[in-house]
């Protein structure tokens, strides 16, 4: 997927995060392709990037 990070160096966090949340869903997520993936494999992985997210967020708050 191409995505604009607003911070460029911030990257290769990203692209970890998203392969620790993929291992985390049991998606088997490679690096470059992967335009094999079910949209339901590929949306369990933003979902629960966003679910940590907004955990990490929420404590932040407290």
């Amino acid at each position: 997927m191409a995505y604009k990070t607003l911070v460029p160096e911030a990257r290769a966090g990203l692209d970890k995060f998203k392969m620790e949340s993929a291992t985390e869903v049991g998606v088997n997520l490679k690096q470059g392709y992967n335009g094999d993936l079910t949209a339901r494999e590929a949306g369990s992985i933003g979902g629960n990037m966003v679910k940590k997210m907004v955990e990490a967020y929420e404590q932040g708050l407290k």
